[in-house]
């Protein structure tokens, strides 16, 4: 009897698997950024390849502010993902007029409020198959 399983649980970043890769690109360097629509102006998160109002998949790459605001949060103490230590807070942060779902990296979530300031802080996961580094979006208290 075999058993597969996954050998990689997070997305591949590079530009053969992602049309994303820049966006992936940008969040090594520290830049939290996400697509604008070249054809009517419209800004989404997450960033899309094609823009849900007018259709075009003319976009261009822009940076967002580093700093946001808390919407809305949730703490996970069990069953964390791992690479994550516990309790892992998950939350709504308010950036630049879009609302992006990430983690909050803290040690005292006690200490977080709806309205409170965070900063864009990337936090490097496991490396690609080819030993390249990956980062996802995450945020930390201002």
């Amino acid at each position: 009897m075999s058993y597969s399983r996954a050998l990689d649980p997070l997305p591949l970043h590079s530009a053969e698997h992602t049309k994303h890769h820049e966006f992936y690109a940008r969040l090594a360097e520290g830049r939290l950024t996400t697509s604008r629509c070249r054809g009517c102006g419209r800004l989404d998160w997450p960033p899309r390849l094609f823009c849900p109002e007018c259709a075009s998949d003319a976009f261009e790459w822009v940076d967002l502010p580093s700093d946001g605001t808390v919407h809305g949060f949730t703490v996970q103490e069990t069953g964390v993902p791992v690479g994550f230590s516990g309790p892992l807070v998950f939350a709504i942060v308010k950036v630049g007029g879009l609302r992006i779902f990430a983690p909050i990296l803290t040690r005292d979530p006690a200490a977080l409020a709806v309205g409170v300031r965070v900063r864009f802080a990337p936090v490097r996961v496991a490396d690609d198959p080819k030993g390249a580094p990956r980062h996802l979006v995450a945020f930390e208290p201002a």
